[in-house]
């Protein structure tokens, strides 16, 4: 009995809400809420499984210019679709913060070098490769996660024989 509560307790968590104030559908969760800011209101998009929203935008006033304005189906798919948009560039732009690229000309070929970052709040990683054209590695070494990615460093690593120290020092 108690094992078929839970599983009807997450079919209704699933379950779509159409309330002028909340929302629910599509993987997402709108909330309109009071401004903090100022006299007005905010609505609050927060995706399935998360407990902090990932945006939260103004909200239109109602005729009454006191309480907001209801949701309604049209202004909820507009939500989800900027919501989910800005989580996609947050991502990328995380991905592309942690996983950097540079190609560098080196002894006549053509070298990737890579600086991939493991965040951690207490031990951050950092491993800085050398790739030649066809994807083989040619060195490895572990670095700063606080080291910048540039051409010239990329190039100078290189041209020290992609030596550990070259890059540790720098």
């Amino acid at each position: 009995m108690h094992e078929s509560r839970n599983e009807t307790d997450t079919e209704a968590d699933n379950e779509p809400i159409r309330e002028p104030r909340l929302w629910r559908d599509n993987g997402w969760t709108a909330r309109v809420i009071k401004n903090d800011d100022d006299d007005g209101w905010a609505v609050a998009m927060t995706p399935d499984g998360q407990s902090e929203p990932a945006l939260i935008g103004p909200w239109t006033m109602g005729r009454d210019k006191k309480n907001p304005k209801p949701l309604d189906t049209p202004a909820f798919h507009t939500l989800v679709k900027t919501a989910a948009e800005f989580v996609r560039r947050h991502e990328q732009q995380l991905h592309a913060a942690l996983h950097q690229q540079i190609e560098i000309d080196h002894a006549g070929a053509r070298i990737t070098v890579t600086l991939d970052i493991q965040p951690d709040d207490e031990n951050p990683t950092a491993m800085l490769r050398a790739l030649d054209a066809s994807g083989e590695l040619i060195a490895e070494v572990r670095v700063s996660p606080g080291l910048k990615l540039t051409r010239a460093r990329a190039s100078d690593w290189a041209a020290a024989d992609f030596s550990a120290q070259a890059v540790r020092q720098a």
